[in-house]
This record gives structure tokens, sequence and C-alpha cells, in this order.
């Protein structure tokens, strides 16, 4: 069975595209992944997609989507990054809130440890999500 997750904050455009991006890079087919924003930008942080490149992995194809209720309703896990009320609660549903800097208006410099932090979440979360997890490469 495959895990679904989906990534929530405000903008879509910086945190929840980062996490995004770590998750299907690290997880592969072991994990379905989504992301959304409560009021989502127009464009994917142009900051956040540099920073990604830096460790090899490419949002630059992302665009910001809205939440919705299906969304949430088809993910097992649900995570949060600073949307606040905007996220419908449905029982059964695994919820998490990762109180993460927001990278709006920051430079690559201000958004690589961001990034890191992110990745480090991403691998912690996918050694619980996946049994037998791929092999995944160590944290920098």
């Amino acid at each position: 069975m495959t895990a679904s997750v989906l990534f929530v904050c405000v903008h879509n455009a910086g945190r929840s595209q980062m996490a995004a991006g770590w998750l299907r890079h690290l997880g592969g087919d072991a994990v379905e992944v989504r992301s959304a924003g409560s009021l989502p930008g127009d464009q994917v942080n142009p900051a956040a997609v540099q920073a990604m490149a830096e460790v090899g992995i490419d949002i630059s194809d992302q665009r910001p989507k809205v939440l919705t209720t299906d969304a949430v309703e088809a993910s097992d896990v649900v995570i949060t990054m600073g949307c606040g009320d905007a996220c419908p609660v449905f029982p059964g549903k695994r919820y998490l809130d990762w109180p993460l800097a927001d990278p709006a208006g920051q430079g690559v410099e201000a958004v690589r440890p961001i990034r890191d932090e992110i990745g480090r979440l991403i691998r912690r979360l996918l050694a619980e999500l996946v049994p037998t997890p791929r092999t995944v490469p160590p944290a920098e």
C-alpha cells in the first residue's frame, strides 16, 4: 500500500513545495505526494527552486495549487507549515505541524537552512511511512 502525504502552507510556494520535492526524490514510488496552499501564490519561490536545485532536486516545473477538501480526504498524512485554521480536519487522518521559518521574500542563503531542515524531517517521516524504505542517502 502506498502512503499518501499532503504538504500545506499558505502560499504553496516555498516550504510545502520543497517538502514535496524532497519526498518525491527520496520516496520514489513508495509515497504519493501532494502539496497545496490556503492562499496559493502566483509561482514557486525562485529562491526555493534554486536551493533545491543545489541538492539535485528540480521543483521548477511545480505550480502553487489551492487547498481542497478532496486533497485532504485523499491523503493519509497532512503536514501543515503555518496555514493555521485553513486546514480542514477529518477523522482518521494523521496531522503533523512542522514549525518552519517562512522563506517568502528571502534570498537563497536564508532558504538553505530551511531546505536542510525539511530534508531531515522528510527522512524521518519516510522512515516511519515506509517499513522497508529504499536506500535513502544520509543527510549532509
